[in-house]
Order: structure tokens, then sequence, then C-alpha cells
């Protein structure tokens, strides 16, 4: 399996980011549309979404934005149920992560499903709430990672 990755430039890429995150949060985990499609969800230079191609077909998706303390905030990170267990979220995480080192940023912030706490931890991502919080019904923790 060859990966792709797509710094996401155009309507249609971002349809394709979409499309997926639908897949995933709404049909999937029964996220209310209007709570998954948001304000940052266009082209813009406050947003930067990434998509990853698998074999020509889009696999997984996720989105940076500019968070507070010169930190990214890793968002929408999503990845089609064929493409799970296949290494494909790492490389998702890991292009997002170069991306926020390429604009000097310090640290990734992301709000992570408790289920899938354990995947970020092995990837250097230290849990900083003290307990799990709520995001669409479902229950997150706040976790890090300095960008060095």
């Amino acid at each position: 399996m060859a990966a792709v990755i797509i710094h996401v430039e155009t309507q249609e890429q971002l349809e394709h980011c979409l499309e997926i995150r639908k897949e995933v949060f709404v049909k999937e985990q029964n996220v209310p549309i209007d709570l998954e499609i948001d304000e940052f969800d266009k082209l813009s230079p406050d947003v930067h979404h990434v998509l990853v191609e698998v074999d020509g077909t889009y696999a997984a998706t996720g989105r940076l934005t500019y968070y507070k303390d010169n930190s990214a905030k890793m968002q929408r990170i999503a990845v089609r149920q064929a493409f799970r267990s296949h290494g494909i979220g790492k490389i998702l995480l890991i292009a997002l992560e170069e991306l926020a080192r390429e604009l000097a940023l310090s640290q990734s912030v992301l709000d992570a499903q408790c289920q899938a706490e354990g995947f970020y931890r092995k990837l250097g991502y230290e849990t900083i709430s003290t307990e799990p919080f709520d995001d669409a019904g479902i229950p997150h923790v706040r976790m890090v990672k300095p960008l060095k």
C-alpha cells in the first residue's frame, strides 16, 4: 500500500475530505452533521486540510488549525474503515505534524476520542486533561506533543 499525502488546495479535494469525515463521524459514529461541519471547512490560509490517497482511493483526512501558544490543533482525523490497522492513521498524523513544523509551530494539540488515546500515545502524545470530556456525545481527552 503506497500512501500519497495531498495538501488540499482545491474545492474538489476539500469535498473528498468532507466525504470521508461524513462516512466516519456522521454515519459510523452518529455525530450530527451540524457539529461535524464547521467554519474551518473551507480553503483558507487559517486552516490546512490533508488527504491521504492509497492506491487511487482517498483513505484518510485531517486538518490543522492554529491554536494558542504557537501550537497546531490537529482535528477531524478520520480513516476510512477499510484502511484502518494498516498504518494510514500514523502516516496522516506524521504528515500533519511535519506541516506544523514547516509552519514553525512548536507543539501539536489534539482532542482524542478515548478509544483512540492509546494510538496517539504510541505516537508520542501525552494526555493532559484530568478526566474525559464530551464532544459530540463521544468521550475525549486532550493530548499534546512537542514538535522538535
